[in-house]
C-alpha cells in the first residue's frame, strides 16, 4: 500500500533534483527508493543506460540523511564516473567527496569532513579497499556510520559479468562489516540471469530485484561484414560525414584507435583517439569536447564506457566485433538516449577472432605464474616489492600485477601488502580450476553468440533482448532485418579502400629511447642508474606493427615463412626514411643487429636497404654468445640481463658519423638500447634505430 506522505516527500526531491515542477518517477524508481529508505532492504536495479539509476541513490541519500542516517558509501569503478556523480550530487544539494588516486592531497580534508559529519556521499573505487591506510584509518571508523551502501556498475562484482574486476571481490568483505540495518543498492545497465544470480550470492540472497525494459526504441541496428581494415576505414570515411550529430567508433585495440582516428582526420572528419593510455586530463578534455559537439567522433577503446553520459549521441559504430552481447549492448546503450533516432552499426573484420581470443586467454593468470610468485614470496622473510619479484621470476610487470591482484582478492588471501612490500600469509591457496574452466567456457559461448548475432536475419534488437534474459521480445521494426534491407549502404569505393590500404602502409611508429637501466641494472657492464645521454640512441622508427594490415603481415611472412624480406619492404623502408621521417642529421652508414639463430636475415635486409639509400653498410656488431629470444623475457630486468654483454663492436668504419641501426622486430627496446651503448662507447656518432615491425602499441 502506497504511503502517500512518503511518496510526496520523494517526489518533491525528484522535482528539485531535475529542476522541473512536472517531474514524475519512471517505472521502478520510486519502488527502489521506498525499499531502501523505508524498508532498509537490499536492492538490485537493472535498468538501461539513461534510465536514472543515480537519481535513486541521490534521493535515497537525501531522505536517509534527513532521518538521521550517516553518509552513503558509493563504490564507483571509474574516475570519470566519479567526476560525473560528484557534479550531479552538487546540483541536487548533496555534499559529495571522493578519495581516489587522483586527489591524494585532499584526503586529510575529506577525513576531517567525515569526522564532522559534513559529507553526505563518499565515493571510492574498489581498489581503495586494498589500501591498508584507508582500511585502518578511515573505513574502520566509517563502517559503523554508513547510512547506505551503493555498488555502482555492480556487474563488475560477478565472474560472469563483462567487466569483471578482481577488486570488486573485496565488496563481499565490506558487506560483512556492515550492520544488518544498512540498506544496500547495486546498480547496472547490463546483467543477464547468470550475473544477477552471482550478485545475489555476493550481496545477499534476500535481494529485491527491479529489472526494466531492455528495448531501445531510438536505435537503428545494422550489421556489415567487411574483412579488411582498409574497407572498414573507407566505409567510415564515406558515411560518418552524413550522420547527424557526433558519436563514438569503438575499436578493440589502442593501435586501431590511433590509426582509424588519423585516417578520419586525413579525410576531413574531426576525430580523436581515446584510450586508457591517455592521461586523466586528456581524457577529461576529450570527453568534454564530445559532450559539447566540438568533435565529430571519438575513436575509443572500452575505456570510454561506463559513466559517459551524452543524451544526444547520434551514433555508435564498432570497427570490430566485441566478445560478448552484454558488452556490446552496454556500449551501444550510449547512443540515442534523448534522440528519436540513432545509428548503431557493427562492422565485422578478419582480425576480430584473434583479438577476442587473446582477451579471453589472458583473462586469468596461468597457474604457473601464480606458483612462481607465491614461491618467490615464500622464500623471502621480509616480503618483496613488485620490482624485486621481477628480478626473481620471468614475468612481465603487468603479469606480476595481475597475479598479485588475483591472489590478494582471494578469501582468505594467501598474500598481503605491507607498505610497498608483499608478504606470504598463512592462508592456504589452491587453484580453482573448475571456476576458471566454467568462465572460459562461458566466454567461448559468448563469442559464438556474437557470431550468431552477426549472422542474424531476424530482428537484431530482439536478439539482444533475448540474450540478456527478456522473455519473448517483440520485433523492433527499426533495424535492418526488420526493414528488409540495409539502412546504410554496405559497399565502399574500391579507390577509397585502396587509399586506406596505402594509408596503413604509410604509418610509422616511434621507437623512444630508454632513459634508465632496469633496476637494479647489470653493474658488471656499467649498466646501472640513468643511461648517460651520450650512450642513448636517438628516437627511431618502425615501418609497421606486427602482423597489421599495412606491412606487418609481410614482415611476418618474410621472417618465418620465406626467411628473407621481400624487396618491396626494402623500398617501403627507404621511402619512409627519405621522404616521411627524414631524420636529421641523416645517417651516414648502416649496420644491423647480429643474430646467431638467423645470421643472414637482418644483414641481408640491411645491405639492400643501404643500397637503396645510397650509403655504405658495415657489419660492425658481432654476437659474442647465444641468448634466449628477447620475446621469451617478460620484464625489463630479465630482458636487460639477457642481452647485456652479448654484443661487441668489431669495427668502427666511420667514427663520429651517424649510424642507422637496423633490426627486424622491436619489442622491449633493450636490444637497441644495449647495442647503441656499445656503438657509442666504441666511437660512433648518434645511433638511430630502425625496425621493420614493432610489437608495441597493441
Amino acid at each position: 500500500m502506497t504511503d502517500y506522505g512518503f511518496y510526496d516527500e520523494a517526489l518533491a526531491h525528484l522535482k528539485v533534483t531535475l529542476g522541473r515542477s512536472d517531474a514524475k518517477f519512471r517505472a521502478d524508481q520510486y519502488e527502489a527508493i521506498e525499499a531502501l529508505v523505508r524498508d532498509r532492504q537490499r536492492v538490485l536495479v537493472v535498468q538501461r543506460t539513461g534510465w536514472g539509476k543515480s537519481l535513486v541513490y541521490f534521493i535515497a541519500t537525501r531522505m536517509l540523511r534527513d532521518r538521521g542516517a550517516g553518509p552513503t558509501l558509493l563504490i564507483s569503478p571509474l574516475l570519470s564516473l566519479m567526476r560525473n556523480q560528484i557534479q550531479m550530487a552538487e546540483n541536487v544539494g548533496i555534499r559529495a567527496a571522493t578519495i581516489n588516486s587522483a586527489n591524494t592531497g585532499s584526503w586529510g580534508e575529506v577525513e576531517a569532513q567525515l569526522e564532522s559529519d559534513s559529507v553526505d556521499l563518499l565515493l571510492i573505487s574498489p581498489e581503495r579497499m586494498a589500501n591498508d591506510s584507508f582500511r585502518q584509518r578511515m573505513f574502520s571508523r566509517l563502517v559503523d556510520q554508513i547510512g547506505l551502501f551503493v555498488v555502482d556498475e555492480v556487474h563488475c562484482i560477478s565472474d560472469w559479468g563483462h567487466d569483471f574486476r578482481p577488486d570488486y571481490r573485496r565488496i563481499r568483505q565490506v558487506r560483512r562489516y556492515l550492520p544488518d540495518h544498512v540498506p544496500i543498492l547495486g546498480t547496472t545497465a547490463t546483467a543477464n540471469d547468470r550475473v544477477i544470480h552471482d550478485v545475489q550470492e555476493q550481496i545477499g540472497e534476500d535481494l529485491f530485484v527491479l529489472r526494466g525494459e531492455l528495448k531501445r526504441e531510438s536505435l537503428r541496428l545494422q550489421n556489415i561484414t567487411m574483412p579488411t581494415q582498409a574497407a572498414r576505414m573507407a566505409w567510415l570515411a564515406t558515411h560518418l560525414k552524413g550522420m547527424a550529430g557526433s558519436g563514438i567508433v569503438y575499436c578493440l585495440t589502442v593501435r586501431d584507435t590511433r590509426n582509424v582516428a588519423a585516417w578520419l582526420q586525413a579525410n576531413g572528419i574531426d576525430a580523436e583517439p581515446y584510450s586508457a593510455d591517455l592521461d586523466n586530463e586528456q581524457r577529461i578534455e576529450l570527453e568534454q569536447r564530445l559532450l559539447r559537439n566540438e568533435i565529430k567522433v571519438l575513436v575509443a577503446t572500452t575505456a570510454l564506457g561506463m559513466g559517459f553520459d551524452k543524451p544526444d549521441l547520434g551514433f555508435v559504430i564498432h570497427f570490430q566485433r566485441p566478445g560478448s552481447v552484454i558488452h556490446y549492448y552496454q556500449q551501444i546503450g550510449r547512443a540515442g538516449r534523448a534522440l528519436p533516432e540513432a545509428h548503431v552499426v557493427l562492422l565485422c573484420g578478419e582480425e576480430d577472432e584473434t583479438i577476442t581470443d587473446y582477451f579471453r586467454e589472458s583473462a586469468f593468470p596461468p597457474e604457473n605464474h601464480l606458483d612462481q610468485v607465491l614461491e618467490a614470496l615464500e622464500s623471502s622473510d621480509d616480503g618483496l616489492t613488485p620490482g624485486e619479484i621481477e628480478q626473481r621470476v620471468n614475468l612481465s610487470h603487468g603479469g606480476i600485477e595481475r597475479v598479485l591482484k588475483r591472489l590478494a582478492t582471494e578469501d582468505p588471501a594467501p598474500i598481503a601488502r605491507r607498505s610497498n612490500r608483499w608478504i606470504r600469509t598463512e592462508a592456504r591457496y589452491e587453484h580453482d580450476r573448475d571456476r576458471i574452466d566454467r568462465i572460459t567456457e562461458l566466454r567461448l559461448a559468448e563469442q559464438q553468440e556474437m557470431r550468431d548475432y552477426m549472422e542474424c536475419q531476424s530482428c537484431l534488437m530482439a536478439f539482444l533482448e533475448a540474450a540478456l534474459g527478456a522473455k519473448d521480445p517483440e520485433p523492433c521494426g527499426r533495424c535492418a532485418p526488420c526493414l528488409g534491407g540495409p539502412i546504410l549502404p554496405e559497399t565502399v569505393s574500391r579507390e577509397l579502400a585502396a587509399e586506406a590500404h596505402q594509408f596503413l602502409r604509410k604509418q610509422s611508429y616511434l621507437i623512444e629511447p630508454r632513459k634508465r637501466w632496469a633496476v637494479p641494472g647489470v653493474p658488471e657492464f656499467g649498466f646501472t642508474g640513468t643511461i648517460a645521454s651520450e650512450l642513448r640512441h636517438e628516437p627511431g622508427r618502425s615501418l609497421s606493427l606486427w602482423r597489421d594490415s599495412g606491412w606487418g603481415e609481410m614482415v611476418y611472412v618474410g621472417k618465418f615463412q620465406r626467411e628473407r624480406f621481400p624487396q618491396n619492404l626494402v623500398r617501403a623502408s627507404a621511402r619512409l626514411i627519405q621522404e616521411q621521417w627524414c631524420p636529421q642529421p641523416a645517417p651516414a652508414w648502416i649496420t644491423g643487429i647480429p643474430s646467431l639463430q638467423r645470421p643472414e636475415l637482418v644483414s641481408d635486409f640491411a645491405i639492400r636497404l643501404a643500397r637503396e639509400l645510397g650509403i655504405p653498410y658495415h657489419p660492425s656488431l658481432t654476437k659474442l654468445h647465444a641468448t634466449a629470444e628477447q620475446k621469451t623475457m617478460q620484464n625489463s630486468y630479465q630482458q636487460l640481463r639477457n642481452i647485456a654483454g652479448s654484443f661487441a663492436v668489431s669495427m668502427m668504419p666511420m667514427p663520429g658519423q651517424v649510424v642507422l641501426l637496423v633490426d627486424d622486430i622491436v619489442d622491449s627496446r633493450w636490444t637497441f638500447t644495449v647495442a647503441a651503448a656499445e656503438l657509442r662507447q666504441a666511437g660512433s656518432g648518434p645511433v638511430i634505430p630502425f625496425a621493420l615491425s614493432t610489437m608495441l602499441g597493441s
